[in-house]
């Protein structure tokens, strides 16, 4: 039975609805209004999802009950929502950098917090590098300034660990701090192997 999460509640937390394309792939995050949207106009191909959220509309003047809707937190929407962007690289922030390094140095090894963390360009930009998942990593401020416009050979800094971009799935996780628990679990079942969200890092302490 689906457990259903009161719009009192859900003002709160809001937490957001994963929308998917026909075929299940994620596309993106919408809010339970975009959900109730696709709802009404009878959108929504499919959904799955253990939790759901009830909106309360208004009072009947017939029979004095109040209308609800049901939605559930993961639904696929109709049309070429997600298509054109399944296998595109995700954009990269510093706030995704981050969470996908895990708040960790790449090169002393401590977790920091996100204001004491910068992007550092293995190979510097000034040198060809480019700005890219691929080639950079997220770094403390001290080591960042020690490693200075070189690469980590040049500077004798080790990596501790290897950048990638992350897919559709792992971007999802990375954007969104409230994830329900069968939203984590679809996204997870879906990111890559080589993942953090799979593999996290050791840490040591937090700075």
């Amino acid at each position: 039975m689906v457990a259903r999460v009161d719009e009192a509640v859900l003002a709160k937390g809001k937490p957001l609805i994963l929308q998917l394309d026909v075929a299940g792939n994620p596309s993106r995050w919408i809010n339970y209004e975009q959900a109730a949207f696709y709802y009404a106009k009878d959108l929504v191909a499919w959904s799955m999802g253990e939790d759901g959220i009830r909106l309360h509309g208004g009072k009947s003047r017939m029979t004095g009950l109040r209308s609800f809707l049901d939605l559930n937190t993961i639904i696929a929407v109709r049309g070429q929502l997600g298509d054109k962007q399944l296998y595109r690289t995700p954009t990269l922030t510093n706030r995704t950098l981050f969470r996908r390094d895990q708040h960790i140095c790449a090169y002393c090894g401590d977790e920091f917090n996100a204001g004491s963390l910068t992007r550092d360009h293995i190979v510097p930009r000034s040198r060809g590098g480019k700005d890219v998942w691929a080639n950079v990593v997220a770094a403390c401020g001290p080591c960042n300034k020690l490693k200075d416009d070189r690469t980590p050979d040049e500077s004798g800094m080790k990596l501790l660990y290897v950048p990638y971009a992350p897919n559709k799935s792992e971007y999802l996780i990375l954007m969104n701090r409230t994830i329900l628990a069968d939203q984590m679990s679809f996204l997870r079942d879906r990111v890559t192997k080589e993942s953090r969200i799979l593999n996290p890092i050791k840490v040591t302490t937090i700075q």
